[in-house]
């Protein structure tokens, strides 16, 4: 059963709150709204939002707004792994809609990693190239000036 829609106030409150890393379960309680249904909206509102754990009625769910990069890219075998580990969990019985949707998030973060992990490669390839290219036009103008003057 639904809950009461969410007023245009409640959903520049929820920013608002989300930007100052309110946990979601303290949201809720000042917004008179469950934990999950924060969640939920937070996430159809682009706003960054991360579970803890699943817990009976109430999801305690955590906001923030940054993620941490890492130091050095995944390889495509650790993304593969990391994919494969989705792809077995996935096929686990009683999923809940959270971690169902974790996974599906997974396999799209997945996919672009990999079209984007191939640009990389292609274009640090072009690169090199490139650089190889202007070391030797450097050596033939230098080659081409030392000719001239003699």
């Amino acid at each position: 059963m639904p809950g009461r829609p969410w007023t245009r106030d409640e959903e520049q409150a929820l920013k608002r709150l989300v930007l100052c890393g309110e946990s979601a379960k303290s949201i809720a309680a000042q917004l008179g709204k469950t934990a999950y249904s924060v969640y939920q909206k937070a996430r159809r509102l682009g706003l960054n939002i991360d579970i803890l754990d699943d817990d009976d009625d109430n999801r305690n769910v955590t906001t923030s707004s940054t993620i941490q990069l890492p130091p050095e890219l995944p390889t495509a075998e650790e993304a593969l792994k990391m994919l494969a580990g989705a792809l077995k969990a996935a096929t686990q019985p009683g999923l809940t809609n959270i971690e169902v949707d974790r996974l599906q998030v997974v396999a799209t973060i997945a996919r672009t990693y990999d079209h984007l992990l191939a640009n990389y490669v292609h274009y640090r390839e072009i690169e090199t190239k490139l650089t190889e290219l202007e070391q030797k036009y450097a050596q033939l103008t230098k080659e081409t000036k030392n000719n001239a003057s003699k």
